[in-house]
């Protein structure tokens, strides 16, 4: 029988990429259900904007790390969010990405063995490639190209989920896998390259909105909150349970459909512009999200439309020179 966890008051917590997207609100609720947390960055694709308002907080420390290196800390459970997350960024620096995802897998579960603190990985969506199974199940093995453009993002968070799972195996280590689809929400780097953030940008400056393709592949969107909330409930699984779970939403949108709607949600003239679409960028994305039901007690409760107007009053205060501007 397993014991039963900690209350997070009495918690130290270790949250590598801490100040990227998902890191940032992940330290925020992490220190407003009690606990005391360290982020880890190398601000690679990571701001100091995003944790500012933490900074002066007791239970709140920074330290700037790269987790290509081991990692020297004492903690009782680790969030491994640590890798660039879009095409534009990952792609910058292949070499780099894939060994984020693999030496850091590495040093992070070498951390938690020593501790024997319980780690989750913040897996992704880009496991399965372009699925040829629909809607994706954790039980799909995926279609990936392992030598294309993506294959070092999509690759290396593969194998980090071996190592992941090969510890859990050899090391009897509490391991948690996340498989994160689609997120969007406050805090996405304006330049990142990802659907919500270019249509958003794009129709707040008059842009034009770019699609690929035709605009008819899909995707489904889960508002960060959300994905937050399952991120913190995975955590706190029993012992027995090591995932993968996939996290989103699974509700289905087009392209085009988004470009629609951030247009009608921002007053935008911005025309459509299409233009091809990229090397094995995916047809169709969707989880699957029985098991994080099941398990998590999780689905989406963020509507599309009142998650687009938040993200689109944080990209509007960007553009007006607020504090969210560093991030511009």
């Amino acid at each position: 029988m397993t014991a039963a966890p900690r209350p997070l008051h009495a918690k130290r917590v270790v949250v590598t990429g801490g100040a990227g997207f998902i890191g940032s609100h992940l330290c925020r609720r992490l220190l407003e259900a009690g606990a005391e947390v360290l982020c880890v960055d190398n601000f690679y694709t990571g701001s100091r904007a995003l944790i500012a308002p933490l900074l002066g907080h007791a239970r709140f420390e920074l330290l700037r790390h790269d987790v290509t290196f081991p990692l020297y800390v004492e903690c009782d459970e680790i969030y491994n969010l640590a890798c660039p997350a879009s095409p534009v960024h990952y792609q910058l620096d292949p070499v780099q990405t894939t060994k984020t995802s693999v030496h850091g897998a590495i040093n992070m579960l070498g951390l938690a063995k020593r501790l024997k603190a319980r780690i989750l990985q913040a897996s992704t969506s880009e496991v399965y490639g372009d699925p040829l199974v629909h809607p994706q199940k954790e039980d799909y093995w995926g279609h990936v190209n392992p030598i294309g453009p993506r294959s070092c993002y999509d690759e290396g968070k593969r194998c980090a989920e071996t190592l992941f799972m090969d510890y859990r195996r050899q090391h009897q280590l509490r391991v948690k896998v996340a498989r994160i689809f689609n997120t969007y929400g406050p805090h996405m780097h304006p330049g990142d390259g990802r659907v919500v953030s270019n249509f958003i940008v794009q129709a707040l400056t008059g842009q034009p909105i770019t699609l690929y393709g035709d605009g008819q592949q899909t995707r489904s969107f889960c508002h960060v909150s959300d994905t937050v909330d399952a991120l913190m409930r995975l955590m706190d699984t029993r012992d027995d349970f090591a995932g993968p779970v996939n996290i989103g939403n699974p509700v289905e949108r087009s392209m085009l459909d988004i470009a629609r709607l951030v247009l009608e949600l921002t007053g935008s003239r911005s025309p459509l512009v299409f233009e091809p679409l990229p090397q094995d960028d995916p047809r169709q994305r969707c989880p699957d999200i029985t098991l994080a039901r099941e398990e998590l007690g999780w689905q989406p409760t963020v509507a599309l439309r009142t998650g687009l107007l938040d993200t689109i009053a944080w990209f509007d205060r960007c553009l007006a020179g607020g504090p969210e501007a560093r991030r511009m």
